[in-house]
C-alpha cells in the first residue's frame, strides 16, 4: 500500500520545497479522503483506494507544475475555502493585506457602497462584504470569473451583500451610481516576464497577471477615472507589486487624491496603497 511518506517524496522529487511538499499532501488527503486533523489524532485509517487517487494527483502536479489549488478546486484565503479554476487568480496571502486595510477604512468611516475592480474570483469582495456592513460590487472583464465570484458569494451567503456585474473597469457603472470606496488588485506583472515566469503561473489566467507598461497600466487608468464613480472624499486602494508604489503613489496624486498611506507585508514590501479623494 503507497504511504503518505512516498506520496510527498513524489512532490519532493519533482523539486517541491519538502515543507511545501507536506502541506501539499495534507490537502490533497483532506479533499479527496475527507480526512481532518481530527481524523489524524483518533488515529483514522486511511482508505487505501483514496490514498491511490491522492498518489495520482500527486503524480500530476509534478508532471504539469499545475498548482495544487486547481487540482483540488479550492483554495485557502482568510479561514474561507474559495472555488478556484483556471479562469481565476488562485488567492494569495498578500491579498489579505489589501482587504484588512479595506476592512478597516470601511468600518471606521461607515462606508455603504464598495466596488471591487477586477474581482476574478470574488475572494476580496466577499469578505469585505462578511466583516462590514458594506455592500460591494464585483466587476470583471471575464464572465467564467464572475460566475465562480457569484458560487463564492453563495458558499458564504453573501448574495444581497456582495454583487456581481461584467464590466471592463467603470464601462458598466451606471450614471446614478457612486462608491465610498473602490478597491482593486489589478493585473501588475510586466509583460517582458512573461517568459520567465514561474511555471505554476502559468495555469492561471493572462489576463488577470500581465500589463502594459511596465505592470502599471491598469492602476493609470483606474485612478484617472476613479473620481468620476466616487462620492466626495471617497477611497481608493490598491494591491501593488514590487517597486511600483511611487509611480501608483503619483497617478493617484495627479487624480486628485491625497493623504497617500503605503502598507509594507511580511517580507517588508510596500504591498498595499491607499488614499483618499481630497475634494
Amino acid at each position: 500500500m503507497t504511504t503518505i511518506q512516498e506520496i510527498v517524496k513524489i512532490l519532493i522529487d519533482a523539486g517541491i520545497e519538502p515543507n511545501e511538499a507536506n502541506i501539499e499532501v495534507k490537502m490533497l488527503i483532506e479533499h479527496f479522503c475527507n480526512y481532518s486533523a481530527k481524523d489524524i489524532i483518533l488515529g483514522k485509517k486511511l482508505d487505501s483506494e483514496k490514498l491511490e487517487i491522492v498518489r495520482e494527483k500527486a503524480l500530476q502536479r509534478a508532471k504539469t507544475r499545475e498548482p495544487i489549488q486547481y487540482i483540488i478546486g479550492f483554495a485557502d484565503f482568510m479561514g474561507e475555502k474559495f472555488i478556484v479554476n483556471p479562469s481565476v487568480l488562485i488567492p494569495r496571502d498578500e491579498t489579505e493585506i489589501l482587504v484588512r486595510k479595506s476592512t478597516e477604512i470601511i468600518n471606521q468611516n461607515n462606508l455603504k457602497m464598495a466596488m471591487d475592480v477586477g474581482t476574478g474570483s470574488g475572494c476580496i469582495a466577499c469578505m469585505v462584504a462578511k466583516y462590514t456592513d458594506c455592500q460591494i460590487i464585483g466587476v470583471d472583464i471575464s464572465t467564467d470569473a464572475l460566475n465562480t465570484a457569484l458560487d463564492n458569494a453563495s458558499r458564504l451567503n453573501l448574495f444581497n451583500k456582495a454583487i456581481f456585474r461584467k464590466s471592463d473597469i467603470f464601462s458598466n457603472v451606471k450614471p446614478s451610481e457612486k462608491f465610498d470606496i473602490i478597491i482593486s488588485n489589478p493585473p501588475y506583472i510586466p509583460i517582458s516576464e512573461k517568459e520567465t515566469i514561474q511555471k505554476e503561473v502559468t495555469f492561471e489566467p493572462e489576463l488577470a497577471l500581465y500589463s502594459e507598461g511596465n505592470g502599471v497600466n491598469y492602476y493609470s487608468r483606474i485612478s484617472s477615472e476613479a473620481p468620476s464613480v466616487l462620492n466626495k472624499h471617497g477611497y481608493l486602494i490598491f494591491e501593488i507589486g514590487v517597486d511600483q508604489s511611487d509611480i501608483v503613489s503619483s497617478f493617484m496624486k495627479n487624480s486628485g487624491f491625497g493623504n497617500i498611506e503605503i502598507i509594507r507585508d511580511l517580507a517588508g514590501i510596500e504591498r498595499v496603497i491607499c488614499g483618499q479623494l481630497q475634494n
